[in-house]
């Protein structure tokens, strides 16, 4: 961005692929691309100098550029000045966390609760599913929730990771986050036959949302064939709003693009989930054809 917009690229390493020029652009403009997540370095040429402004945010991205811009130009890196791996961690750690609390927990207990014969014990009670799946999932949201405060206050005050952000968008990312995991664990349990299995269907759950959700890796250096895998997963979405409530304090209609992306998951995912729960819990009618007709009584004499 800049007048000299166009003159300073020459002076990049080939490394860089521009995708936009702005020559009406200035510094404000650049520094909202970056906190907006449209760009993740973006090179200010105004008459003062050129200056180049990298997102913190992106570690390996951050990383690669500092050692390859020309000594002649200014850098600075935003959001996340140290590089600092536990900034960038602990945002993700609190969506891992209430991943696992959501999924394993909550279908190893629903699980072990088939196996002792209490869904059976339910299903024969006046209650409707939705209350039963309401009651089995409602402690496993309150622990998610202490989780998600304790990670929280830990992340600010022992790592000091920064929020710039709000705590309301904070709380409405963690309710519609914590829908789609509760969700995936009551699927995972409808399906599973044994804690054994519950446990590797919940494993199998897990491995991808960390491996491919961007919480270690950058998307954008993931091979095509796989990155699509990872806009899939509802980890990916929770990543990047909680990078942009903490560390860049993105504005409200940012931010409502992946909350909505998880709001539809969670329907979807939940859904499902609860069709499958009920079916469970159905008690299965006798047929009258299977009923023997009772015998009329003798009259009593008289």
């Amino acid at each position: 961005v800049g007048p000299g917009a166009d003159q300073a690229t020459a002076l990049l390493s080939e490394v860089f692929d521009v995708v936009e020029l702005d020559p009406s652009g200035t510094e404000d403009d650049a520094r909202d691309l970056l906190r907006n997540s449209e760009a993740s370095i973006a090179l200010v040429a105004e008459p003062a100098g050129a200056k180049v402004l990298i997102d913190g945010t992106q570690l390996f991205v951050a990383q690669s550029a500092l050692r390859r811009i020309p000594p002649e130009i200014e850098s600075e890196v935003l959001f996340n000045p140290e590089l600092d791996t536990a900034t960038v961690m602990v945002p993700a750690l609190i969506g891992l966390i209430l991943l696992f609390v959501g999924t394993v927990i909550t279908s190893l207990g629903v699980v072990k609760e088939r196996e002792q014969g209490t869904l059976e014990q339910l299903a024969v009670t006046p209650l409707r599913p939705v209350d039963v799946t309401t009651g089995k999932i409602a402690p496993y949201f309150l622990v998610a929730v202490v989780d998600l405060i304790i990670v929280t206050v830990a992340g600010i005050w022992i790592f000091d990771v920064p929020f710039r952000g709000s705590f309301l968008a904070l709380g409405a990312y963690g309710f519609v986050f914590l829908f789609v995991v509760l969700g995936l664990g009551v699927a995972i349990s409808t399906v599973s036959k044994s804690q054994g299995e519950a446990i590797q269907l919940a494993i199998m759950m897990l491995l991808p949302q960390i491996m491919l959700s961007g919480m270690i890796f950058p998307l954008e250096s993931m091979a095509p064939g796989v990155r699509w895998i990872g806009y899939l997963l509802p980890l990916t979405w929770f990543v990047i709003g909680m990078r942009g409530i903490f560390l860049k304090g993105a504005d409200a209609a940012v931010l409502a693009v992946p909350l909505a992306i998880l709001a539809v998951m969670a329907v979807v995912v939940f859904g499902v989930a609860l069709v499958r729960f009920r079916r469970d819990l159905a008690p299965k009618r006798r047929d009258p054809t299977d009923e023997s007709p009772a015998e009329n009584p003798s009259p009593m004499p008289t």
